[in-house]
């Protein structure tokens, strides 16, 4: 009888302590649960790489006749890029040098004055009408006394007076030719031959600007990203030849929803990894945050208790230049949540 209830005994012991041990199992379980679901874990926000890219691009529409870089080239600025012949544009310039070419003689001739053999002649008109005038007179006086004694008619008077009359304003146009030959061109034709000169050589300016972009050089340093057209291909004007990237001027742009924008404020330093780079560690410093439009808005999946989210757009700059860093490489900030 006792022997059966220390049996008894040890087997309710037993289950006491498998008990007691599966509590402890369960209690260590749940904090172990506990600690993991409490602890803090981290969300993973991609950006990627950009830098600002410059588009070089003519007013001179023609064909292009020479490259002198090619993409992946490093260049300076300064350097040119690409050449351009446009046949239209030399002989527009050939055209507007002829103009002001006319319009230079213009001006001297105006400048100059009357020449002696014009002078010349408009003075021997003028003798010519004096040489009239005389005679008319004296034709004049006679018919007058002729008249006076009644042996001529009033007709002939006033014949012989309507001819004196004449050469007399002959007489005058003749000076007047004759002194406006002597002054020369008056003030208003010598300043519209002038003008003429100034307006002919805007026309000559005009044009060699426009061929002063048959030679695009490069505006910035940088590194030949893209080339557009081909050699041979025709351009129009302020289309693009080729795009230069700043790589001095690099920069990573971020998608972020607005609940996540806690940790993202202007002028806030985050710590970033680039996957390319060997998963390389970099500090950059957020510049710039933007809506990006109802078209980037998260809907709610629900009509209540929950709110459509929008979507901003940040960006931040390597607080140093990166080594191997380039556009398009992906760049991901671990946000601790």
């Amino acid at each position: 009888m006792s022997t059966k209830n220390n049996s008894e005994i040890k087997k309710s012991n037993k289950n006491l302590l498998l008990a007691f041990i599966g509590l402890i199992s369960a209690i260590i379980l749940v904090l172990f649960i506990g600690i993991f679901t409490l602890s803090p874990h981290e969300e993973i926000i991609q950006g990627q790489a950009e830098a600002d890219e410059t588009r070089i691009s003519g007013k001179l529409t023609g064909r292009i006749a020479h490259f002198y870089v090619s993409e992946g080239q490093n260049v300076s600025k300064g350097d040119t890029l690409v050449s351009i012949f446009s046949a239209e544009a030399e002989a527009k310039l050939m055209q507007v040098e002829a103009m002001k070419k006319a319009a230079m003689a213009q001006n001297k001739k105006a400048d100059s004055g009357t020449r002696p053999q014009l002078i010349q002649s408009a003075y021997e008109m003028w003798m010519k009408a004096q040489a009239g005038v005389d005679i008319a007179k004296k034709t004049y006086d006679r018919i007058e006394t002729l008249y006076n004694k009644g042996v001529t008619s009033a007709q002939k008077r006033d014949e012989a007076l309507a001819n004196y009359n004449a050469m007399t304003a002959t007489e005058k146009a003749a000076k007047a030719q004759y002194d406006l030959a002597l002054a020369g061109a008056q003030q208003e034709d010598k300043e519209m031959t002038a003008a003429a000169v100034s307006q002919a050589a805007a026309g000559v300016d005009q044009v060699e600007a426009l061929l002063a972009d048959s030679h695009l050089t490069s505006p910035i340093s940088g590194q030949v990203s893209q080339t557009y057209p081909l050699y041979g291909e025709l351009v129009g004007a302020g289309a693009p030849v080729m795009s230069i990237l700043n790589l001095q001027s690099m920069w990573v742009s971020f998608n972020v929803r607005e609940e996540l924008l806690d940790d993202m404020r202007m002028d806030t330093e985050i710590k970033v990894i680039i996957p390319a780079l060997n998963n390389k560690e970099a500090t950059m410093k957020i510049y710039f945050i933007r809506d990006m439009g109802t078209y980037a808005v998260w809907r709610a999946t629900k009509t209540t208790g929950q709110y459509d989210s929008k979507t901003f757009e940040v960006r931040c700059r390597p607080d140093h230049p990166i080594e191997g860093f380039r556009p398009g490489m992906s760049v991901l900030w671990k946000r601790k949540i």
